[in-house]
């Protein structure tokens, strides 16, 4: 099976590996553009593209991909399947006609709840206790295709959006090479997507900050599923600080007020209390709450800024 493979993160890395791995013919790699990162602004390559590059697949990096030159070089590929992982643009209906078996994604929800560009961290902060991974058929819509294959799993209380992705990641990984092999030997029928269907829309910066008037579980879960961008934030005299871990413990305060300050940092929230495990003042590196402490005064009684 001639593929063209489009992703750009580290989430689609184990995917592109898994399709090398199994025989398929992967002929192009689609990716993002390089980036400038970092306080440097050093220009960096999308992991996808590395492990392309690694691999001697041709990589291409249309800034457009409506482009009819673009267009026209898929076309001349002529792709069995094309399979998307975390791409990050939607593809124009020309390139959804082109492959005989369609465009066929790998999404990280059980469709059709959690469509759109954050899946893994909305469930998280919605407090889901399970999510998994779907492929589809892509359409015209968001994250709206018939389903292929889905794989449950459980959101443990230790994850966060980094160890749920890379989770997630190595589960599509399988679950492709899965849909490809059954889709080839004619063994999927693809199933309209049914149910409530509910959005995880991209998260931006200003999304961080913490509000402690939520119960504390909404809190934990919060941070976990912001971490590590945009990552959850509250003010301390005026000093922007991020939240990294957070512990929910039971007990009574009262929101956005330090109850406990010394060897820990417990704030109150609506129906419980938060401890802060690890946080990251402004400008400065990630450390333990003890560390913060000893390079300020902080005192019980006082609130952390409106």
């Amino acid at each position: 099976m001639r593929i063209i493979f489009f992703g750009t993160p580290s989430f689609a890395v184990p995917s592109l590996n898994a399709l090398l791995g199994s025989g398929e013919e992967v002929i192009a790699v689609v990716t993002r553009p390089d980036k400038r990162k970092g306080r440097d602004r050093i220009l960096s390559q999308p992991p996808v593209k590395e492990l392309a590059l690694e691999k001697g697949i041709g990589v291409l990096q249309p800034a457009n991909i409506k482009e009819q030159a673009f267009l026209d070089g898929l076309r001349r590929m002529d792709p069995g399947i094309i399979v998307v992982v975390a791409y990050g643009k939607i593809l124009p209906v020309e390139i959804l006609k082109l492959p005989t078996y369609g465009c066929v994604n790998v999404h990280a929800s059980l469709l059709p709840k959690y469509r759109g560009a954050a899946p893994v961290q909305w469930a998280i902060i919605r407090g889901e206790k399970k999510t998994g991974v779907t492929t589809m058929l892509m359409d015209e819509g968001l994250d709206t295709g018939d389903i292929l294959l889905q794989e449950e799993t459980d959101i443990g209380e230790e994850d966060n959006a980094v160890t749920l992705s890379k989770k997630l990641s190595e589960i599509g990984a399988s679950l492709m090479v899965e849909t490809i092999r059954k889709l080839k030997d004619g063994l999927i029928k693809p199933v309209p997507q049914a149910g409530w269907a509910s959005y995880a829309p991209p998260l931006k910066k200003k999304d961080g900050r913490i509000k402690w008037e939520n119960t504390s579980r909404d809190i934990f879960n919060f941070v976990r599923g912001m971490y590590p961008w945009p990552s959850a934030y509250c003010y301390l005299n005026k000093e922007r600080i991020k939240i990294t871990e957070v512990k929910a413990l039971e007990g009574s305060g009262i929101p956005g007020r330090i109850e406990k300050a010394g060897d820990e940092l417990i704030v109150g929230a609506t129906d419980g209390l938060i401890s802060l495990i690890e946080l990251q003042p402004e400008g400065k590196r990630v450390m333990a709450v003890r560390e913060f402490l000893r390079g300020r005064r902080v005192k019980a009684g006082s609130f952390f800024d409106e």
